[in-house]
């Protein structure tokens, strides 16, 4: 629910959502307005689904060489249980990283999330805009 979501992270995907639409019309912006709207919960969807709109939506509001952590997207759709959802948020990003629409990253440096150990940072990747 859009109530759960933390406020700050909120704004950042209410932000992304006012751009998206913003571009109305154009190819790009369809996949921007849907991802924002599935991080949000207004468009119905699985948690994992929600897991990686709310990645890519992130990623999108954020500079093009910026990073995010998989717990943002936990808290976005988990709430006050996001830390439930880690498992399957850094499953999620496993899977977005093995399409190539993102890199996971631990102290600067593309790892293998499935054997990596500790926080890590999720980033665009080589195949972000296909």
């Amino acid at each position: 629910m859009i109530t759960a979501v933390p406020e700050p992270l909120r704004k950042q995907l209410l932000s992304e959502l006012t751009a998206a639409r913003s571009q109305h019309g154009s190819d790009p912006a369809q996949p921007r307005v849907h991802d924002a709207e599935l991080a949000l919960g207004t468009a119905g969807a699985d948690p994992r689904t929600r897991l990686a709109a709310t990645m890519r939506a992130l990623l999108r509001h954020r500079r093009p060489d910026a990073t995010i952590c998989p717990s943002d997207a936990a808290r976005v759709v988990g709430g006050g249980s996001w830390r439930d959802l880690m498992p399957t948020a850094r499953d999620v990003a496993a899977e977005l990283s093995r399409a190539g629409t993102l890199v996971v990253r631990q102290h600067g440096t593309d790892v293998d999330i499935t054997t990596a150990t500790g926080p890590v940072r999720l980033a665009r990747g080589p195949r972000w805009d296909r």
